[in-house]
């Protein structure tokens, strides 16, 4: 089977960096749990699986490491950690990384053909625009510093609450920044606002407690839903069937295990990034999260694809793309369903 080869050290560079950015760092690998395997005796498959540094984007990691669901579907798996999915996407790019995770601010880019969602995550309610105590709403924000992550979910809520107070960024003074310095920027007064989540929200309340909430998904859950997933290169998933389909089951028992085992996957999640598990549990309480079955069924009834769609229409509104792909182009639905067949 090809496979395509993997640049060590551009992945140790994006992992050296997000190590630093984020304080964590990958915990031990327990022993595979009880569950009979369904991986053949020959050598395992060779992957990278990138992951973003908080529970939406580590703990369906955190679940193959505790339960050996690598080894049990015949893999073998780097995960070298992100700051952001738009850097997962360039390695996927550039063959650096074979799937990855990505928010829904970055859902723009497969949509723009640059690699294929291959599983839904969960979908989001912890994205904030937050502003200074006296800043009471977004109009209020004209001609204010608002930091944000761009390609972010932070990006999107900002866009979004912009848009429903008939106002643009160029409304605003947009300073971006990577997470962990929009974070510092806020808490010391640097800027007037920003485009955040959850729980880097819950660490800023800690230093600014009576900061104003300004907008929230719920605000826009009628139009758009915060998708967040699992995305694969292009080339890796058409050459590489195989592989394909056994990262799709661990991805599969994985999203089973979480929804049955919410708060045991919040302290593995917890320990795996050395967090505080009250600022983990914060962070997954924000989500809505599916059985492997549901969403089975959400693709089957077409929920996912107008979920995508409503992501299009807002990227387009929001200038990210002009002339977004159809979701089943991009959305490999077909090959989720079917590794649970396997």
């Amino acid at each position: 089977m090809k496979h395509i080869s993997i640049k060590r050290g551009m992945i140790a560079a994006f992992a050296a960096a997000a190590l630093v950015l984020t304080g964590c760092a990958a915990g031990d690998t327990p022993a595979a749990g009880g569950a009979e395997s369904a991986a053949p005796a020959e050598k395992p498959i060779e992957i990278t699986f990138g992951y973003i540094a908080d529970f939406n984007g580590a703990s369906v990691h955190a679940i193959a490491d505790e339960l050996g669901l690598w080894e049990k579907y015949g893999l073998k798996a780097e995960t070298p950690v992100f700051t952001n999915g738009p850097l997962q996407i360039q390695a996927l790019g550039t063959g650096d990384l074979d799937f990855g995770y990505i928010g829904p601010g970055a859902m723009w880019l497969p949509a723009s053909g640059q690699a294929k969602v291959v599983s839904v995550n969960a979908t989001g309610n912890g994205d904030r625009v937050i502003a200074q105590p006296g800043i009471t709403s977004i109009k209020d924000l004209k001609g204010k510093k608002v930091a944000v992550p761009e390609g972010t979910s932070g990006d999107m809520i900002l866009n979004l609450a912009l848009e429903s107070a008939g106002m643009t960024m160029a409304d605003v003074e947009k300073v971006a920044m990577d997470p962990a310095t929009a974070v510092a920027a806020f808490a010391s007064g640097q800027v007037d606002a920003a485009g955040l989540w959850y729980p880097l929200i819950s660490t800023i309340e800690t230093q600014v407690p009576d900061l104003e909430i300004l907008a929230s998904n719920d605000d826009f859950k009628d139009t758009v839903a915060f998708a967040s997933g699992f995305v694969g290169a292009n080339e890796f998933v058409a050459e590489n069937p195989e592989a394909t389909t056994r990262v799709l089951q661990v991805v599969r028992e994985a999203l089973d295990y979480r929804a049955a085992n919410l708060d045991k996957v919040i302290a593995l999640t917890a320990k795996m990034m050395k967090l505080d598990p009250e600022v983990v549990k914060t962070d997954a309480g924000n989500v809505t999260y599916y059985t492997a079955a549901e969403l089975d069924a959400l693709i089957a009834d077409g929920t996912v694809e107008s979920w995508l769609t409503g992501m299009n229409n807002y990227f387009v509104g929001a200038g990210k793309v002009t002339d977004p792909a159809e979701p089943s182009s991009y959305f490999t639905g077909d090959l989720f369903v079917a590794a649970g067949t396997k």
